[in-house]
């Protein structure tokens, strides 16, 4: 077992001694944004979040996005998914989460994007009862970033 150890501490060594840090330059514009929900119904859960930030430099623009979600029941089905797309014109990520136990539901879902006009990000969560009012949230943020 010590041998082991020493073996994964020589590696690690190895590979800090070549990394070579990279000389780190200040934002002109930068921005975060985030937002995220749950719900609860019976034994029914879900929720989901959202993420992102973009530092814009004489060299380009950097940006990042996470997202993410969860759902749970004590019984009847659960899902969640998550998607994260680029392109050209803007980072974009998704998650949406949903549990259900027979008529009774909760669902969350939070949309998060990063553009040369800013950053947003909207989580919507419902969650029903049946023979009582469903209960709805919506949380929006916008971050504009000023042109060059």
């Amino acid at each position: 077992m010590l041998r082991r150890t020493i073996l994964a501490i020589s590696v690690v060594m190895s590979a800090s001694a070549a990394f070579v840090p990279a000389h780190a330059q200040d934002c002109d514009v930068a921005g975060t944004v985030g937002s995220g929900g749950s719900a609860a119904a019976g034994g029914t859960s879900a929720s989901t979040l959202g993420t992102a930030g973009t530092c814009r430099t004489d060299d380009g623009t950097t940006s990042s996005i996470g997202v993410g979600g969860s759902a749970a029941t004590s019984q009847g089905k659960a899902k969640s998914q998550t998607n994260v797309n680029e392109n050209p014109s803007q980072l974009q990520g998704q998650s949406k989460a949903q549990a259900m136990d027979k008529g009774t539901f909760s669902k969350s879902q939070t949309k998060t994007k990063v553009t040369d006009d800013g950053l947003q990000s909207r989580t919507k969560t419902m969650s029903h009862v049946p023979g009582e009012k469903p209960t709805k949230s919506t949380t929006n943020t916008l971050i504009p970033l000023p042109q060059e």
